[in-house]
C-alpha cells in the first residue's frame, strides 16, 4: 500500500508540459496541414526593425514562469515601466551619397520593410494568436489551492454528555489541494487536510486533537470530453487560427508593399514628366525669344507675339504644377521609409535610380497557368482554406458537446489522529502525552484507509443550446466553403484583368514610342519649314506641343506598365518572392 501511494503521489505532481510538435504522421480529420517553410536569405532586413515598439517591462512574451522562479518574482513584484519606446528609423543613412538619398527599387523596399510603421503593426499583430496558443495550454496548468481558518465558539450544553456546562472550542483547519488535467483527459487531484481542535470537554480523548487526512483521486470522462484529441482540440484550433493570421498578415504586407512601390513609381513618373515639361518650356521660350527678335527686326507682325507667349505661359504652368506634384509624391515616399521621422533625412533630396527607359518584356502569358499559380499562392485564399479546417474542428467540438456526460471517479483516503489526552481502556483515566507527530505517524502508517469508485451520469433530456451550436458550426462551414469559391472566382477575374492590363500597357508603350518618333520628326520638319518661311509660328508651336504630349504619354505608359506588372505579381501572390522578401 505504501509503494502504491508513493507511486501515485509522484504521478500527480508531474505537470503536463507543452510537448513539441509530433513528427509527420497521417493527418487526423479536421486537423489543418502544416504550411511549407518559405525561402530565407541572410541579406534580408528584419521586418519592422526601425519601427519596433519596446518596453522596459518584465512581460516580454506569453511565457508562463513557474511560481517562485526569478522570472515570476520579477513579473509579480517588479514588472517595470509600461511606457512604450518606438525605435527610430534604421538604415537610412546607409543610402546617403553626397548629401542625397540614392535609392534603387530594392534598397527602397529594404527601407520600407525596416521602417514602415504599418508593416510593423501587421508584424506585431501575429503575437495575439500566438498568445492564444499559450492560453489554450492553460487547461493543463496545475492548480494549488490552500486555506486556513481559526474559529472560536462558546456553546451552552444541552445535555450532561457534552462534558461542560458551556462548551468552548477552538477549531483551526488547514486544507491544501492540488489538481491538474492530464493530456489523456483525466483530472487528478491530491488533497491534504490538517486540523487542530482544542476544547474544554472533559470527555474528549485528545485535547488538543490533531487530525490529518490525505486523499487522492481521479475523474476520467468516458463519453463527453474523452481522449487526448478532444482535450487538445482548443490548442489545435488556436494553432490553426495562428496560421490563418499568418496568411492574413502576409496578404496585408503584400498590399502595403504595393502601396509603397506605387509611391516609388509616382515619384519617377512626376520626375520624368518634369523633365519633359522643362524641355517643352525651353522650346517654348526659345520660340518666344525668336518671335520677339523677328518683331524687333520687322520680319513679322506684332500680332504673332501672343501665341508664343501663351505657349510659354502654359509650359511654365505645367512645370510649376509638376514640381509641386513631385514634392508631394516625395513626401509620401519619405513616409513609406520613415525618413519623415528623421530630422537629418527628411529634407534630403531623393534620387531614384530605377531605369524606366528599358523596353517592356515581350513575354507572352499563359493565362490558365497564371490563374493556377494564383490559386496555389494567394495568401488570402490559403487563409480561407484554413478557415475551413477551423470549421471542421469546431464541428467536432460541437459534436462532443451534445454527448452525455459519463465520468468514472475514484479516490483513496488515509487518516491519522493524535495529541495529548486520556486513555480509559482500563476504566481509570490515564493521561497519555502526545502531539501532532502522532497524527502524521498514523497517516503514513496507512492503517485507516478508504477506497471509493463511482460513475457520474449527466443526461440532458433535451439540449437545445448544444443542438443550436452544432447547427451554427455546420452553417459556418457552408458559408466558408461558398466564400472560398467566391474568392477563387474573384482571384481568377483579378488575374485575368491584371494580365490584360499588362498586355495593354505594354502595347501602349510601343505605340507611345512610335508616336514620340513621329512627333520628333514632325518638329524637325516644321522647324525647317519655319526657317524657310513656308509656315508661320503657330504650326511649329503646335508640333512642339504635340511632341511634349507624346513624350509625357510615353512616360505615363512606361510607368503604368511597371505598375501593372506590380499588380500582376500581387494578384499572383508571388510579389514577396519576386522581390526577394521573407516575412518571418
Amino acid at each position: 500500500m505504501r509503494s502504491l501511494a508513493l507511486f501515485l503521489i509522484t504521478a500527480l505532481v508531474v505537470p503536463a508540459q507543452q510537448a513539441p510538435a509530433p513528427p509527420a504522421s497521417p493527418q487526423q480529420p479536421g486537423t489543418p496541414a502544416q504550411p511549407a517553410p518559405g525561402p530565407s536569405t541572410t541579406a534580408q532586413p528584419r521586418v519592422g526593425e526601425g519601427a519596433e515598439a519596446r518596453m522596459n517591462f518584465a512581460v516580454t512574451d506569453a511565457s508562463a514562469p513557474w511560481v517562485g522562479s526569478g522570472a515570476w518574482m520579477r513579473r509579480v513584484f517588479s514588472p517595470g515601466d509600461t511606457r512604450v519606446t518606438i525605435q527610430p528609423p534604421a538604415r537610412i543613412k546607409d543610402y546617403v551619397v553626397d548629401g542625397k538619398l540614392v535609392l534603387s527599387l530594392k534598397s527602397y523596399l529594404d527601407l520600407v520593410l525596416a521602417n514602415n510603421t504599418d508593416i510593423a503593426i501587421q508584424r506585431l499583430s501575429i503575437e495575439v494568436p500566438k498568445n492564444a496558443i499559450q492560453r489554450a495550454f492553460a487547461v493543463f496548468d496545475p492548480l494549488l489551492t490552500s486555506n486556513f481558518n481559526a474559529t472560536r465558539s462558546n456553546t451552552p450544553a444541552t445535555n450532561q454528555l457534552q462534558g461542560a456546562s458551556v462548551v468552548s472550542q477552538l477549531n483551526q483547519p488547514l486544507n491544501t489541494r492540488f489538481q491538474q488535467l492530464l493530456p489523456t483527459s483525466t483530472t487528478v487531484f491530491s488533497q491534504l487536510n490538517w486540523s487542530k481542535l482544542s476544547t474544554n470537554d472533559q470527555f474528549a480523548l485528545f485535547n488538543p486533537a490533531y487530525t490529518t487526512t490525505w486523499q487522492m483521486g481521479f475523474t476520467q470522462p468516458l463519453w463527453r470530453n474523452r481522449g487526448p484529441y478532444i482535450t487538445k482540440l482548443p490548442i489545435t484550433i488556436a494553432r490553426a487560427s495562428r496560421r490563418q493570421q499568418e496568411f492574413n498578415v502576409r496578404d496585408s504586407v503584400m498590399r502595403l508593399l504595393v502601396t509603397a512601390e506605387q509611391a516609388y513609381w509616382d515619384v519617377i513618373s512626376a520626375r520624368e514628366n518634369l523633365k519633359v515639361n522643362m524641355e517643352a518650356l525651353k522650346l517654348a521660350e526659345a520660340a518666344l525669344e525668336r518671335t520677339n527678335r523677328e518683331i524687333e527686326l520687322g520680319a513679322t507682325s506684332e500680332l504673332e507675339r501672343f501665341q508664343p507667349e501663351q505657349n510659354a505661359a502654359t509650359a511654365r504652368i505645367n512645370v510649376t504644377r509638376t514640381e509641386y506634384q513631385l514634392r508631394q509624391f516625395e513626401d509620401t515616399l519619405r513616409r513609406q521609409i520613415g525618413a519623415d521621422l528623421d530630422p537629418d533625412a527628411r529634407n534630403l533630396p531623393i534620387v531614384l535610380t530605377e531605369d524606366v527607359t528599358r523596353p517592356p518584356d515581350p513575354e507572352r502569358y499563359d493565362r490558365d497557368k497564371l490563374v493556377q499559380t494564383a490559386l496555389e499562392n494567394r495568401p488570402d485564399l490559403k487563409a480561407q482554406r484554413t478557415a475551413l479546417d477551423i470549421n471542421d474542428l469546431q464541428i467536432k467540438n460541437a459534436l462532443n458537446s451534445i454527448k452525455p456526460v459519463l465520468n468514472l471517479t475514484g479516490s483513496y483516503q488515509t487518516f491519522g489522529r493524535g495529541g495529548p489526552g486520556f486513555s480509559r481502556a482500563s476504566g481509570t483515566p490515564v493521561f497519555t502525552p502526545g502531539g501532532p507527530i502522532d497524527a502524521w505517524s498514523m497517516l503514513f502508517g496507512f492503517d485507516y484507509n478508504t477506497f471509493a469508485f463511482g460513475l457520474q451520469l449527466q443526461l440532458p433530456l433535451r439540449d437545445r443550446s448544444a443542438a443550436a451550436n452544432l447547427a451554427d458550426a455546420v452553417v459556418n462551414k457552408k458559408l466558408t466553403a461558398l466564400r472560398e469559391r467566391s474568392l477563387q472566382q474573384q482571384i481568377r477575374q483579378e488575374v485575368l484583368n491584371a494580365i490584360t492590363n499588362v498586355e495593354s500597357s505594354r502595347e501602349g508603350v510601343r505605340l507611345a514610342q512610335i508616336a514620340v518618333d513621329y512627333a520628333q520628326k514632325r518638329v524637325e520638319a516644321d522647324q525647317k519649314r519655319y526657317d524657310l518661311g513656308v509656315i508661320n509660328i503657330f504650326f511649329l508651336l503646335s508640333a512642339q506641343n504635340d511632341l511634349a504630349n507624346a513624350q509625357s504619354n510615353l512616360v505615363n505608359q512606361t510607368v503604368n506598365y511597371k505598375r501593372n506588372r506590380l499588380i500582376l505579381q500581387q494578384r499572383l501572390g508571388t510579389l514577396l518572392e519576386d522581390r526577394g522578401i521573407v516575412i518571418e
